[in-house]
């Protein structure tokens, strides 16, 4: 089955990028067609408290922030199709965009379809997702106050989510399967030198335990084959993340790990037409409201552009 009509714009992924730039965009009369994916929302959807997007003084849940979002963007004019796009075609405008096999066509294309934690594959850690269990120490770090946390990972992002969450508990152990790290050494110094930090060199987890909340871990020191279990209130995971860009089949130029590259200070792809806003092509940053910012960007960039090029 073929859609024959053009689109002016098309957004895949939902989540605060998507959602802001569908809101921007459907006001600026651009009629855009959201593909928000079957899990729509993005990560904020398995985010229980949000305390720091603005305007919300009491906190927001992730699910209820979502859905603001979702019906501001469908009060003016935004059509949602709550399905994975499964193919792009790039090389030719109009862009073409496939649902199975429904393809559809579009002058201009944004990309908002994030970037997902990577986990360590333990049954426990989706068990306990939000319930002691964090994928991002600076949305997450306030709730951990006085407690004893670990934080697993060796880069520097490790480093910095340890160096953090020292503001709030008042115990984090960095859980490294290696004995020596990959980060900066001036990120690795910083942390050595707090003496909330305690490196466990060598050492997994093999399991998170708990009741409603995490408790502990076990863990195994590779080196000696002991095992423990270690109390813990807190696992924050620091092993990177991976940016949902399969689909796009490397039409799109990406950093050497992955991330689309967007022209400075613009949401501008290699392709002219195609923009990216979110985690998608931030691997920095990866803040909901730094999200929504860059979706901003995403759809004033895209307007200007079909009036520019005469394809609105």
């Amino acid at each position: 089955m073929t859609q024959s009509n053009i689109e002016k714009l098309i957004i895949i992924g939902s989540g605060p990028a998507g959602y802001t730039s569908a809101i921007y965009s459907s006001r600026a009369l651009l009629q855009p067609l959201m593909f928000e994916g079957e899990e729509s929302g993005g990560q904020l959807m398995i985010t229980t408290e949000v305390e720091n997007f603005p305007g919300f003084p009491e906190g927001v849940t992730g699910p209820e922030l979502m859905d603001h979002m979702r019906k501001q963007a469908e009060r003016f004019g935004t059509r949602f199709i709550r399905k994975n796009v499964t193919k792009v075609d790039f090389s030719s405008r109009p862009f073409k965009v496939w649902v199975g096999n429904d393809m559809y066509q579009s002058k201009a294309v944004i990309v908002a379809t994030g970037a997902s934690a990577k986990y360590l594959g333990l049954p426990s850690e989706k068990a306990f997702a939000n319930k002691g269990v964090s994928a991002c120490a600076t949305c997450d770090g306030a709730f951990f106050r006085n407690m004893e946390v670990a934080v697993v990972g060796g880069g520097d992002t490790a480093m910095e989510e340890a160096t953090f969450l020292t503001r709030f508990a008042k115990k984090v152990y960095i859980i490294h399967r290696r004995d020596s790290f990959r980060a900066s050494k001036i990120m690795v110094d910083k942390a050595l030198n707090n003496p909330k930090i305690e490196v466990l060199w060598n050492t997994v987890i093999d399991e998170i335990v708990g009741d409603k909340f995490v408790t502990g871990a076990h863990i195994t020191n590779l080196a000696t084959k002991e095992k423990k279990l270690l109390a813990l209130q807190g696992v924050f995971l620091a092993i990177g993340h991976q940016p949902n860009t399969a689909v796009f089949g490397g039409q799109l130029e990406t950093d050497e790990t992955g991330y689309l590259k967007t022209k400075s200070h613009s949401s501008y792809t290699s392709i002219e037409g195609v923009f990216a806003c979110g985690d998608v092509q931030d691997h920095i940053y990866r803040q909901a409201i730094t999200a929504a910012g860059s979706g901003c960007m995403a759809a004033i960039d895209a307007e200007r552009w079909l009036e520019r090029t005469s394809q609105g």
